[in-house]
């Protein structure tokens, strides 16, 4: 009897964490649904440029099956091989900092809307071409890995802005693997992730053999970051090394099991690039994650304070975690700070896609520190960025 009335307490108490959990996420889902509706399909059909507007030119590589519409590209589903296009994205200017203008009728209007100007196949032969032409005189290579729940066309314009808005001096690259654009298709949207590990290994090999290239910064979102991380894992299980040319990996609200990250992170042994986590305790999309992982907290909805926390970064140098829970931008799941906060946008361009290190005098207003990780690992406190050097000795 006791048994029985335990689980029922068990069951009851998992439908109120279902209830807690979904209800915001429903109410926000529910308002993107109707702001969709007016957003036509078809958004990557190239229209004329404008004058007066800014322009980011990408290379986009996809695992993403072909689209029969011209002006979708590519489907959420799995294609044969990689695919590679140049697509070169109109911004008009006069907008606020991490945001996004969609059309609101196809063709859209490039003096207000986020458009495509050039869309280009090409093959991989061409690559090196592309990154010649395209990383200028810092020779640096600025590759993008989407998250859950993201369209290709979606992808391309997230990314637009964001390496828009961080200035970034780089060539801007598009890792998209096929991700169906649909809450309801967590699992699949990993196995898809999964299935194209190999694919963005090969990307970035690609890109440090090109002689056009002397860096590579890769920023992967949410469940992006797992085929990020495990790509450069593998190569460098596979390879035997890291180049050193793949300076920085950001993860930014990673959804990831903080021990897997741990051991990925030592698999890829002590010459490795340096690792910037984005993280947030109020992000809601990672608390959905998190019940569906069955309680385990995600890597970028830690707390970097607890010692649970604390433990699994011990000997892990060369780790950085900044928290953004006291930052408030974009939607109110929260899940894409890293893009939609100025702040944190600025610390993107002017600190880490030039493969640096962030430290107390790059965030705004240090207030005081506040505590240790440990003795290796200061916490600063600040409005309202907090940043952690995860570094630790044994």
């Amino acid at each position: 009897m006791e048994a029985r009335d335990a689980r029922g307490q068990e069951r009851r108490s998992r439908t109120r964490l279902i209830r807690l959990l979904l209800k915001p996420l429903v109410l926000v889902v529910a308002a993107g649904l109707g702001a969709c509706a007016s957003v036509p399909q078809g958004l990557l059909r190239p229209v004329a440029a404008a004058p007066g507007t800014d322009r980011v030119d990408m290379l986009a590589a996809t695992t993403r099956a072909r689209s029969p519409d011209p002006g979708a590209l590519f489907t959420g589903e799995r294609g044969e091989g990689v695919s590679f296009n140049n697509i070169v994205v109109s911004i008009p200017r006069n907008r606020e900092v991490g945001t996004i203008q969609l059309p609101r009728s196809v063709p859209g209007n490039p003096a207000t809307d986020f458009v495509v100007t050039s869309e280009t196949p090409l093959s991989k032969p061409e690559l090196i071409n592309w990154f010649r032409s395209t990383s200028g005189r810092s020779k640096r290579v600025f590759v993008f890995v989407h998250g859950f729940n993201t369209a290709f066309d979606r992808a391309v314009f997230r990314f637009a802005q964001l390496a828009h808005d961080a200035d970034a001096d780089a060539a801007p690259v598009l890792f998209s693997w096929p991700s169906r654009g649909y809450l309801l298709d967590y699992a699949r949207d990993f196995d898809n992730a999964s299935y194209s590990r190999s694919d963005l290994a090969d990307l970035l090999r690609v890109a440090v053999a090109s002689p056009s290239v002397r860096e590579v910064v890769i920023l992967a979102h949410s469940m992006g970051s797992w085929p990020a991380v495990e790509a450069v894992r593998q190569i460098g299980l596979k390879d035997g090394r890291i180049s050193p040319k793949i300076s920085n990996l950001i993860l930014a609200s990673p959804d990831l099991d903080v021990g897997v990250f741990r051991r990925q992170v030592e698999d890829m042994g002590t010459k490795r690039p340096r690792i910037t986590l984005f993280t947030a305790q109020h992000d809601r999309a990672l608390q959905l994650s998190r019940f569906i992982s069955r309680g385990a907290t995600r890597l970028g909805g830690i707390d970097p304070t607890q010692e649970e926390y604390r433990s699994q970064f011990a000997g892990l140098s060369g780790i950085t975690v900044i928290d953004l829970s006291a930052v408030n931008a974009g939607d109110r799941i929260n899940h894409d700070l890293f893009a939609a906060s100025p702040d944190a946008v600025r610390l993107i361009g002017g600190r880490l896609l030039q493969g640096q290190v962030i430290t107390d005098s790059d965030v705004p207003a240090p207030v005081a520190a506040a505590g240790a990780l440990s003795s290796a690992a200061a916490l600063l406190v600040t409005a309202p960025i907090r940043v952690f050097d995860a570094a630790a000795v044994p």
